[in-house]
């Protein structure tokens, strides 16, 4: 992997028919190289990305972390973001900085686009891309299973005649905005149908205190993963962020056994 200028500069790729700017930062180091994929609203300057950045150096792992468009430093507008465009902002700057094997590091929505890449590259034959998942507090198909359940019918006929949807949020003043697009685009983009066939080990840490995405939701997903290569950790009072020092430390640790796991073949 190339090394980044700048820690403060990201580099820029341009993606997409609406020829959006997408940033992303990578840093030098042995394979296979760690990929961040923030959630909803996330951006990769979070903690979680930033203590990867350092363990990264700190081993001589090889690391990019991105920002999908309408997020952090990326350019686009964040209402015109959808699965299928966050996949593929993700997917063009792997191909564009990432040398050799992959382990995708996805968190809540993340997690979502991380095994959208998995399918993409089994589809397209290329089983050796990727060689492990590691899915924190993942939502993958948040929009379907998480969120039209819960919508009232007045929210319901405000997202179909508006467009448009907002909720109050947890971790900003701004609301969370939601679009039509957004869910349509969900459903054409649903994993947990059937058997996900990653071809490769699959790690989950989900924290049981997690009032955005319920631990049952990452059970389920257990589900449709193969029975061999797939664990999961369930952190009794973690929440969602999975942030705190012990959180960090548990991510790092399942972060080592991966590459230790890929390195001896295992």
């Amino acid at each position: 992997m190339r090394a980044e200028p700048s820690a403060d500069t990201p580099r820029t790729l341009t993606v997409g028919t609406d020829a959006r700017r997408i940033a992303y930062r990578t840093q030098a180091g042995a394979g296979p190289t760690l990929v961040w994929l923030g959630g909803y609203r996330s951006d990769m300057r979070g903690t979680k990305a930033e203590y990867l950045a350092e363990l990264s150096q700190r081993e001589g792992l090889g690391f990019c972390r991105l920002d999908y468009s309408g997020h952090g430093e990326s350019g686009g507008r964040f209402e015109d973001g959808t699965i299928s465009r966050w996949v593929e902002d993700a997917k063009a700057v792997i191909d564009a900085a990432v040398d050799g094997p992959a382990i995708l590091v996805g968190s809540s929505m993340g997690a979502w686009v991380a095994l959208r890449l998995t399918q993409i590259a089994r589809d397209a034959g290329d089983r050796k891309r990727i060689a492990a998942l590691l899915l924190l507090a993942p939502a993958p198909d948040f929009t379907e299973k998480l969120m039209m359940p819960k919508l009232d019918a007045a929210q319901r006929e405000a997202l179909a005649r508006d467009g448009v949807l907002t909720k109050p949020s947890d971790y900003s003043p701004e609301p969370d905005l939601y679009t039509r697009a957004l869910f349509e685009d969900g459903r054409d983009n649903l994993v947990m149908t059937d058997l996900i066939e990653t071809g490769c080990p699959v790690t989950i840490i989900q924290g049981m205190a997690d009032k955005d995405v319920p631990f049952s939701h990452a059970m389920e997903l257990v589900t449709h993963l193969p029975f061999s290569g797939t664990i999961m950790t369930l952190v009794k009072d973690g929440d969602h962020r999975l942030s705190r020092p012990q959180d960090l430390a548990l991510i790092g640790r399942a972060v080592t056994d991966l590459v230790t796991a890929f390195r001896d073949g295992a």
